[in-house]
């Protein structure tokens, strides 16, 4: 987190946390799928996981008459928690910024490159997370 990093020097920025609850079920198949989002407010859960089919492999390693799903829920964030998402208001937008400010002098004097979710305050999908890294790597190449 860009925030600790900087020991909260002007305070802390807002993140999200998840809480996982894992269940084994004696049955094939659960939902078909690997991951359904759940996006409704009276829904208690934001996704449903069921690892097998992830890979085929990992559905037949696992056998064929049970089945582990995971039950994603949103939680508050609280220290010593997963930092999953950040907040984005104002509030915390405008203390981002002033991180982004610290972070872009370490990068001059120090060349420490901060990146990812954590480092950049925002949500990123994994498609996007990894091209910012590709990026940044193609500029640190084309610096150095």
């Amino acid at each position: 987190m860009i925030d600790e990093y900087f020991g909260y020097e002007f305070g802390k920025l807002e993140y999200r946390s998840l809480m996982f609850k894992n269940q084994i079920l004696a049955k094939q198949n659960h939902q078909g799928v690997a991951v359904v989002n759940y996006t409704d407010s009276a829904t208690p859960y934001t996704r449903v996981i069921e690892h097998k089919h992830f890979r085929e492999e990992d559905a037949k390693s696992f056998g064929q008459d049970k089945t582990v799903i995971t039950y994603e829920h949103p939680a508050d964030y609280v220290e010593g928690a997963e930092p999953y998402y950040v907040i984005n208001d104002k509030r915390n937008n405008d203390l981002y910024a002033q991180y982004k400010s610290l972070a872009d002098k370490e990068y001059k004097n120090k060349g420490t490159i901060f990146g990812g979710r954590l480092a950049e305050y925002r949500y990123y999908y994994m498609d996007d997370v990894i091209a910012s890294a590709l990026d940044k790597v193609k500029a640190e190449l084309k610096r150095n």
